[in-house]
């Protein structure tokens, strides 16, 4: 008797561990803030809920808010928004980049506060981790960053 309980808790847990790891890697997470480089768009401890369908199906576009691995240090995850795409060029002070098939030029909003793609060119969509849906926290400051879900 009770090992048929402690089994079906077990079970339990384990498909409750599944759908979570499931959820969190295929479809979304929630993020917080750090750094001031989208300032005044995104402050410090604010909170987002990040959607990752768009990064799979690359439906990215100029102008969205996304969550990438640094290039520069893998183990940090920097949020910017995306200011090219493959094709297209950039200038960057006196040099222009074209942006390579793969790649995604990411800025920060705060432009004097930001290290970005200025600093270490295009970034591969392969370190992107996600697309910010909306700004949860704090509550008095929800914001949408998207019409719709792509």
């Amino acid at each position: 008797m009770l090992s048929k309980f402690v089994g079906k808790v077990i079970r339990g847990f384990a498909q409750c561990a599944c759908v979570t790891y499931c959820v969190y890697e295929y479809i979304g997470d929630i993020v917080v803030c750090s750094g001031p480089s989208m300032e005044p768009t995104l402050y410090t401890n604010d909170v987002l809920l990040m959607e990752r369908i768009s990064i799979r199906l690359q439906r990215l576009e100029k102008g969205d808010i996304v969550i990438s691995k640094c290039p520069t240090n893998p183990k940090q995850n920097i949020c910017k928004r995306i200011v090219g795409l493959p094709g297209d060029k950039i200038r960057n002070g006196l040099n222009v980049t074209l942006i390579p098939n793969g790649h995604v030029w990411l800025e920060g909003d705060n432009s004097n506060n930001s290290t970005d793609s200025r600093m270490y060119g295009p970034v591969p969509q392969g370190l992107l981790r996600g697309r910010a849906l909306c700004k949860i926290f704090p509550l008095r400051e929800r914001t949408m960053f998207t019409k719709y879900i792509t």
